[in-house]
C-alpha cells in the first residue's frame, strides 16, 4: 500500500515508511532526526540512532524572534553528524508537526536531501518497533556555512501576508475551528500564548491541518488531499498560497502537504502566524462570532 500511495504523490521520495526505516537504521549516508513539541519525549525512548533537534533551542534564535542564521545552522548540522551529502530523515510527535517544521527550516538553508517518516513517532511506537534511551554520539561532520538563509521562496513575513491579503490571494488558516472563528485564541488543550485578539486574516480559507492526516498519523492519499484542498477549498496548483496557524508549526505541516505531496510550487509558511498577526496594531481581522 505504501509504495502505491507514495508513487501518487508529486514527490514520492520525500516520505519513507516506518517499515522502510526499520530496515535501514544502519544505512550509510542517513541521519535520523527526532523533533517533537514535547521536548522530554526523546529521552523517554527514541528510534535507534536518532539524534534530537530541539525546535526551541536549536532552530530558533534565542534573542530575536527568528530562526538561526547560516552559521548557527551549520553548527547544528556539524554536531549532529550531518554533512551536505547526508539524507536527513525527520520524525516526531503530533503527526509530525515539528518534524515538518524542522524539515521546512532545513529547506530555508537549501538542504534538500531530507525526508519525513510517514506516521512519525506515534506510528513507530504503535507498531512495537524498537526504541532506545541510548544517545548516539556521531562524529562531527563538515558542513560549510550556507551563503544565506533563503526566506523568500517558502517563508512569508507579516508585511508579505498583509500584501497577500490585500491582493485577494489565497490564504489558508490551518488552526482549529474555535481559533479561526475568534471564539478562542488558542487550542482548547493549550495555554494562551499572549495573543490579544481572536479571529482570522480577512479572506482566509479554513482547513485544519489534521484533515490531511489519518488516525494512525500518516498522510492521506494524494486523491484524498486533492479532494480537500482543490475540491473543497478551491485551490489550484498554480496558486500563490500563504498558510498560517498560531506559531508556524501546524502550517509547516500543511506547507509540506501542499508543496511536496501535491506539488504546488508557490506555497509559503507565515511562521509569525496568529501570535504576531493578532497583536499587531491596526492589522485587520475577521471574526465569525
Amino acid at each position: 500500500m505504501s509504495e502505491d500511495k507514495y508513487a501518487a504523490y508529486a514527490n514520492p521520495d520525500v516520505l519513507v515508511s516506518t517499515d522502510w526505516l526499520a530496515e535501514h537504521l544502519d544505512a550509510p549516508g542517513i541521519r535520523i532526526v527526532e523533533s517533537n513539541e514535547d521536548l522530554l519525549l526523546y529521552d523517554t525512548g527514541h528510534i535507534p540512532g536518532a539524534v534530537h533537534i530541539d525546535w526551541r533551542q536549536d532552530l530558533n534564535d534565542q534573542t530575536t524572534r527568528d530562526y538561526v542564521g547560516p552559521e548557527g545552522f551549520a553548527e547544528i548540522c556539524r554536531r549532529n553528524g550531518i554533512s551536505p551529502e547526508t539524507t536527513v530523515i525527520f520524525y516526531g510527535d503530533k503527526s509530525n508537526w515539528w518534524a515538518c517544521y524542522a524539515f521546512w527550516v532545513f529547506q530555508l538553508f537549501g538542504h534538500s536531501k531530507a525526508k519525513v517518516v510517514d506516521g512519525g513517532r506515534d506510528k513507530w511506537i504503535a507498531e512495537g518497533k524498537p526504541l532506545t534511551k541510548d544517545k548516539p554520539a556521531p562524529a562531527p561532520a563538515d558542513y560549510p556555512v550556507p551563503a544565506k538563509r533563503d526566506d523568500e521562496k517558502i517563508r512569508a513575513y507579516q508585511v508579505d501576508t498583509l500584501a497577500h491579503m490585500s491582493a485577494g490571494l489565497p490564504l489558508v488558516d490551518v488552526r482549529s475551528p474555535g481559533e479561526y472563528s475568534g471564539e478562542t485564541t488558542h487550542m482548547p488543550e493549550y495555554p494562551q500564548e499572549g495573543v490579544l485578539r481572536g479571529g482570522h486574516i480577512p479572506g482566509a480559507k479554513h482547513c485544519p491541518w489534521a484533515r490531511a492526516a489519518n488516525e494512525d498519523k500518516t498522510f492521506k492519499t494524494a486523491d484524498e488531499l486533492r479532494a480537500i484542498y482543490e475540491g473543497e477549498l478551491g485551490l489550484n496548483a498554480d496558486d500563490d498560497i500563504v498558510a498560517y496557524c498560531r506559531i508556524g508549526e501546524r502550517s509547516s505541516h500543511t506547507w509540506f502537504v501542499l508543496t511536496h505531496l501535491l506539488g504546488y510550487p508557490n506555497v509559503r509558511n507565515y511562521d509569525g502566524s496568529w501570535t504576531e498577526w493578532g497583536n499587531m496594531v491596526r492589522t485587520p481581522i475577521e471574526k465569525d462570532v
